[in-house]
């Protein structure tokens, strides 16, 4: 029996793609995640999600990787549609692993709503859905791993032609490079999310 855990990275970031990654695993070695150290990668440093990420992707049976752009964000924002838009990529990854059940990560206040969503679009066995699944489920959490390093390497890529810093609002570096490049251009880049309201701010100068 197959059994998936899917999540999310970069979500509140100024910069860069929503990662929604999705590891699926025969439920017999599900325990082997355990034992490997996986855990919710926010409670891990950079360097130990990095090691886990090889150890998941090799002992895994598939995972997949969907990846939203700043554009199809800033989309999805205008028409207050930004937890669709992550239903749609979630289910998009469970459609590809055919697993049996399906863990996932709720962005939505109410996770039954959430899980009736990706249902709908993936067509692909149960799907259970609950908040901090990355904390409750270790496939889950395998899942988080593989989607903040995916991230990770997506913003490492940015940082090595701009220091944009972590994407984050909450950076300081993040939001003077922001700043900057619209004083320098008149416009933003297209890695940037015109619709986080820190930019808005920016740009409504």
């Amino acid at each position: 029996m197959l059994v998936c855990g899917v999540d999310e990275a970069g979500r509140g970031s100024m910069i860069g793609p929503l990662v929604v990654a999705g590891i699926s695993i025969e439920k017999s070695k599900v325990d082997e995640l355990t034992h490997l150290g996986v855990r919710d990668s926010k409670k891990l440093t950079p360097s130990a999600r990095a090691y886990l990420y090889k150890k998941i992707t090799d002992l895994v049976d598939d995972y997949a990787i969907s990846k939203a752009t700043p554009k199809a964000i800033d989309d999805s924002v205008a028409r207050h549609q930004l937890n669709h838009l992550e239903a749609v990529h979630m289910a998009k990854v469970i459609k590809k692993l055919g697993p049996s059940v399906s863990y996932v990560d709720s962005c939505d206040v109410n996770p039954a709503r959430f899980g009736k969503e990706i249902t709908k679009m993936s067509k692909t066995g149960k799907i259970k859905s609950y908040h901090h699944a990355d904390s409750k489920f270790v496939v889950v959490s395998a899942a988080s791993i593989v989607a903040k390093v995916t991230r990770d390497r997506a913003i490492e890529k940015i940082n090595k032609l701009y220091q944009v810093g972590s994407g984050y609002p909450s950076d300081d570096k993040t939001v003077k490079f922001v700043r900057d490049w619209f004083l320098a251009h008149g416009q933003m880049p297209v890695f940037v999310r015109k619709s986080w309201a820190p930019v808005r701010v920016i740009l409504s100068g």
